[in-house]
């Protein structure tokens, strides 16, 4: 599938003939600030990917080439992102100080599996926030980079769920302990860092803290309740101050757009539409072999 989608990656292009006209200058700034958390996301995603693909391909090259092409497309939005920036009036900025903590210790972890748990919990955040930001986007270039953040997001996460099982394959029992611990912290602190974004992108996305940390811990909690043979159980508490529960998430018949169907649709970008209100990928009505779906 990875090989299929890196034939094809370079050929799409963002069109960026028109000026954006925003509503403020805040609202220009907090574009910006949402997009330099983007590319950082790309960036730490990219580097981990290949650093990984390097330690994984000595004991399973297939695996080691799936994390590089994994790498690879996020260098591809990292690249996207830079020239998106540029056209806001902005550039790549230095990280701020909630962002910077994140990906400092993101960055000290050298275990296979610990980075694999750590990169699968902030692309299900980053695909999250990517769908809720698309719902409000109105200009056709922000709704393009979106799309295609979205769309990608939609496959990445659930390849993330096949990297993270084949790493706890080759993980120790005595690992379990402190995976789980990670696990928890994590949750906890990627649905406080909704409360952090919130004075930056704001004015950009309009999404309310309630709205998206609720969001962050519905596809948190989802995807570890339908994926159980990965035996990580989301924090009960924080799902009910949100309106949740394990048990209600477990039983919902609606599919979560992070999931493997989400990626099996989402395998041939030229077949995918993302649609604002439903957020999930999902092939275009109609398309087969090379027909090419709306944006």
């Amino acid at each position: 599938m990875l090989r299929r989608r890196a034939e094809r990656m370079y050929d799409e292009d963002l069109d960026l003939s028109e000026p954006i006209a925003w509503e403020s200058e805040e609202e220009r700034q907090a574009a910006i600030a949402f997009f330099n958390a983007a590319f950082r996301a790309e960036e730490s995603g990219l580097m981990q990917a290949h650093a990984l693909a390097d330690e994984v391909g000595r004991w399973d090259p297939e695996l080691g080439e799936c994390l590089r092409l994994y790498g690879d497309e996020e260098g591809w939005h990292r690249r996207l992102l830079t020239r998106f920036l540029a056209h806001l009036g902005g550039e790549v900025r230095p990280m701020g100080r909630v962002t910077g903590t994140f990906y400092r210790l993101y960055g000290r972890a050298k275990k296979v599996e610990t980075i694999v748990l750590t990169n699968l919990m902030f692309e299900t955040i980053g695909s999250t926030t990517y769908r809720l930001a698309l719902r409000e986007a109105r200009h056709p270039a922000v709704r393009q980079m979106l799309t295609i953040l979205t769309r990608d997001e939609s496959f990445h996460v659930p390849l993330n769920v096949h990297f993270l099982r084949e790493a706890l394959k080759r993980s120790p029992p005595s690992m379990r302990p402190r995976l789980r611990a990670i696990h928890a912290a994590l949750f906890a602190a990627l649905l406080a860092s909704a409360a952090a974004s919130r004075r930056r992108a704001l004015a950009f996305d309009r999404i309310p803290f309630r709205t998206l940390a609720g969001a962050y811990a519905e596809h948190l909690g989802r995807l570890f309740v339908h994926e159980s043979d990965l035996d990580f159980t989301p924090p009960e508490l924080l799902l009910r101050l949100f309106g949740h529960s394990r048990r209600a998430l477990a039983s919902s018949e609606d599919p979560s757009a992070v999931s493997v169907l989400s990626a099996e649709a989402a395998v041939d970008r030229e077949r995918v539409v993302v649609t604002a209100l439903g957020g999930a990928a999902a092939p275009a009505a109609g398309a087969s072999g090379g027909a090419t779906a709306p944006r």
